[in-house]
């Protein structure tokens, strides 16, 4: 699930975390970085976790309009197809969801204000609509169904994003906010794998795809604190009409771990490299930081080829 592109996002935020503190160390730092995957794996597994919840809560709905019905005596027919789907059934009935949820105490409890929201927001939508006027509702009826409340209801939600900001106070966890919507398509991904037969081994992602990928975010951490002075003076010498400590300081940090990449990683292409910490400069830094660190990398990155100082593989 965390890839390179994930592992870079989140060791500038480590590292610039790691120089805004006044005793860090690199073994913190690198208990930092963990902990943000952690953290963003848990939320992975909250969003799989909310099919339960929303289902849940329309069961309820539905037992709360019985009781009314009863009470006016009058007749009142439940139309159970949301109610009573089996891919929700299935996330509940997961043994290794369930475990990962209760050993990290994580719960929905704190927002539930967005479980809520979303369910007002689904029974209005046209594709729930057309799902309950399905006579008998196949699996891939309901898979069909999870995915656009996931990606029509759950992307870009401001009801979610607000719950989960106060799910992470009461939750101890960080970054939610800003991973989740990369993680709601990670759900989408892992629903679209899901099999009516499957039981307990439901075809979850891993945390990391391999040890390749835990090695390179441990290293890429490591080499951006243990090169930091080399690649400030590279930037500092690189500047024109500019002075280094007029740098931005997250736009310092963005360099810093690209020319660790650049520098130190010869078997990843140096286009891929340049390209990941503009895009990453684009989402976390100012509005024109992009074009300056793509200025500042090319220049580097021409002083370097001419002193014969840039072993980095190029595609042709």
């Amino acid at each position: 699930m965390i890839n390179r592109t994930l592992v870079r996002t989140k060791v500038v935020q480590t590292l610039f975390a790691h120089y805004s503190g006044s005793d860090q160390t690199s073994l913190t730092a690198r208990k930092t970085l963990l902990n943000k995957f952690s953290s963003t794996y848990s939320l992975y597994m909250m969003m799989l976790s909310f099919a339960d919840e929303l289902t849940t809560y329309a069961n309820e709905q539905i037992n709360t309009n019985l009781k009314r019905a009863s009470v006016l005596h009058k007749t009142y027919h439940a139309n159970r197809n949301f109610a009573n789907n089996r891919l929700a059934q299935q996330i509940f009935n997961n043994r290794r969801i369930r475990n990962y949820m209760e050993n990290g105490q994580l719960r929905w409890d704190a927002g539930m204000n967005a479980v809520e929201a979303i369910y007002r927001q689904l029974v209005e939508a046209p594709f729930y609509k057309e799902f309950m006027a399905i006579e008998r509702p196949t699996y891939e009826d309901e898979k069909t169904l999870w995915r656009k409340i996931y990606s029509q209801l759950l992307l870009g939600s401001k009801e979610l994003t607000s719950a989960l900001e106060e799910m992470e106070v009461t939750l101890d966890h960080e970054g939610w906010t800003t991973d989740v919507d990369m993680v709601v398509t990670y759900v989408i991904k892992t629903i679209k794998r899901f099999k009516e037969d499957d039981a307990d081994e439901l075809p979850l992602l891993e945390m990391f795809g391999s040890e390749e990928e835990i090695t390179f975010a441990k290293d890429l951490l490591q080499w951006s604190i243990d090169n930091a002075e080399e690649n400030k003076a590279l930037i500092a010498k690189s500047l024109q009409n500019w002075e280094a400590d007029r740098i931005a300081y997250m736009d310092q940090t963005i360099l810093l771990v690209a020319l660790a990449e650049i520098r130190q990683c010869s078997d990843i292409a140096l286009e891929i490299s340049m390209n990941e910490y503009i895009e990453i400069a684009k989402e976390y830094s100012g509005e024109k930081s992009h074009i300056f660190i793509n200025g500042v990398l090319n220049r580097i990155v021409q002083d370097l080829r001419k002193e014969n100082r840039l072993f980095k593989f190029v595609r042709s």
